[in-house]
């Protein structure tokens, strides 16, 4: 095979892949024991309560996620269901809808991202300066809009 990747490209990539297996894993594991979330559905209210008005597009939601925008609809319907979001049709389009976070999903988020937020450091962040997670960071950036 001529298109190899060269052994830095296959390091970078694979460790990219095999530490974001590992940290999925075990924030699937941390989520369940403590708030009986899902990863997916944890992230869909850390958007939503990231926003000043605690709505957003479904489809923006889809965009941020590395769920399908069905897939996004979906997991709104079952947070829906539950009483943590409810859904509203966009008035600018009427095809569009939007999730928006109720006190009840606010409650059990910030129940669920206190704990969340120790287990991140302690398997995350705190594995790195300050210095590194301004340049990680820095890193990330480079995706946005891509």
């Amino acid at each position: 095979m001529e298109n190899v990747f060269s052994e830095i490209e296959q390091n970078a990539w694979g460790g990219f892949l095999g530490t974001y297996s590992h940290i999925n894993r075990l924030v699937e594991e941390d989520l369940q024991s403590h708030s009986h979330l899902t990863h997916v559905e944890f992230e869909v209210l850390l958007r939503l309560n990231w926003e000043k008005d605690h709505r957003l597009r479904i489809q923006d939601i889809a965009a941020q996620s590395i769920l399908t925008r069905s897939g996004v609809s979906r997991m709104v319907e079952r947070l829906e269901k539950a009483g943590l979001v409810t859904r509203e049709e966009a008035p600018e389009d009427r095809r569009g809808a939007y999730a928006v976070l109720t006190n009840a999903g606010a409650e059990r988020f910030h129940a669920a991202a206190e704990a969340h937020m120790e287990f991140v450091r302690r398997n995350f962040l705190g594995l790195f300066s300050n210095e590194e997670l301004k340049q990680m960071s820095g890193f990330w950036k480079r995706f946005e809009g891509k």
